[in-house]
């Protein structure tokens, strides 16, 4: 009994990272789709978003499960939770990929980017797919001073977020008012993705610490086995 009770908990963590990987492929091709004006990329990923649902409600499902039967304490109880939190923060990042194809879809066959601002927004693509990318890592890992680290990344995606603004207010912008208000939707959704990737890289902190990561130095190693 306790040997399933384990694999159950394992494959939580196994659909963590199956939806951290989702997602950010996600972001990845929605940024594609945004820039080159690729309708039926853009479609693949709206659909692909129900999948990424899918996962979110097995997990819930599974954890609502062992809570109930199992009744877990400590640490498992710890995991079972952050689990459950960690769930909805990527399934709010797949929501936001589905907005940003969602976006294409709507200009297509025109493109919703301006020119001379797509190197900003393909940079925001990568940074907010490496970003989940190392959230998967760090649900995998168990690794705090990795969780640590995306805070200081996100740093990064804030700067690229003001330098669409600066381009907004900037007297000569000649886009008009409809790409303008594009740009800002845009800009705010590979922001709040960075976030919510920051997020779960902090509820790792915490399932392994037991403590929140505002509160953690980056030097702290685990204190519980990354198995666990």
């Amino acid at each position: 009994m306790r040997d399933a009770y384990h694999e159950e908990l394992d494959s939580i963590g196994d659909g963590l990272v199956e939806m951290a990987r989702l997602v950010g492929s996600a972001i990845g091709r929605a940024t594609t789709a945004i820039l080159d004006a690729d309708l039926k990329l853009a479609e693949h990923v709206i659909e692909g978003d129900q999948k990424v649902d899918q996962l979110q409600h097995d997990l819930e499902a599974l954890a609502i499960a062992l809570l109930a039967r199992q009744q877990p304490v400590a640490t498992d109880l710890r995991i079972v939770v952050t689990s459950l939190r960690m769930s909805a923060d990527l399934e709010r990042s797949g929501d936001l990929a589905q907005h940003v194809a969602k976006l294409a879809r709507l200009r297509f066959p025109e493109r919703a980017v301006p020119g001379d601002l797509h190197a900003t927004i393909l940079e925001m693509g990568q940074l907010a797919q490496r970003l989940m990318a190392k959230a998967a890592e760090v649900i995998i890992t168990k690794d705090v001073d990795l969780a640590l680290q995306l805070e200081q990344d996100d740093d990064e995606m804030d700067l690229l977020h003001r330098t669409l603004f600066q381009h907004l207010m900037d007297d000569r912008w000649k886009h008009g008012i409809e790409t303008a208000v594009d740009v800002t939707l845009l800009g705010r959704y590979y922001e709040r993705y960075a976030d919510h990737a920051v997020s779960v890289a902090k509820r790792v902190v915490y399932l392994v610490t037991g403590e929140h990561a505002d509160e953690i130095q980056p030097d702290v190693q685990p204190d519980i086995q990354a198995g666990a």
